[in-house]
């Protein structure tokens, strides 16, 4: 079945990302995990570099869970088209992440390169995130001090 049937619809409103994770924000399949600190959106290129630098770097080692999916079409117009029309074709896919979310998750490894695979990994990714390690859950006032 492809992933075009399985949404329904191939086009969505943007929306809004208002609030920290409660889905998706301990670590549930590894020890060591990437958490989200800021919301965006993360294009499925951006989630595919980050693991590609983790397993990488990893190699052999340990196992590597990708927490977070590409499911929301980004619509674009093309430049110098005029009004109306419709909307755009699908530009690329992206997937909401709010504050607090879990990217990535490794475990199998040793401390150190696990630390080392999540900091290549965050390099790839377009905000700010934290190394986590054990059942730990990122308190809620340290994402958002108003």
């Amino acid at each position: 079945m492809s992933s075009r049937m399985l949404l329904g619809w191939t086009k969505k409103c943007k929306g809004r990302i208002h609030g920290v994770s409660c889905r998706g924000n301990r670590i549930s399949f590894g020890r060591y995990a990437l958490q989200a600190l800021e919301p965006a959106r993360i294009t499925s290129k951006q989630i595919e570099a980050g693991r590609r630098a983790i397993s990488r770097t990893v190699q052999r080692g340990g196992q590597i869970w990708t927490r977070v999916i590409a499911d929301k079409p980004v619509t674009a117009k093309p430049a110098e088209t005029r009004m109306g029309r419709g909307k755009g074709g699908t530009k690329y896919w992206a997937a909401v992440v709010k504050p607090g979310r879990i990217l990535y998750e490794i475990g199998g490894t040793a401390e150190s390169v696990a630390k080392k695979a999540i900091a290549i990994a965050a390099s790839k990714m377009p905000i700010r995130t934290k190394f986590v390690a054990g059942s730990s859950k990122l308190p809620l006032d340290s994402v958002y001090a108003h």
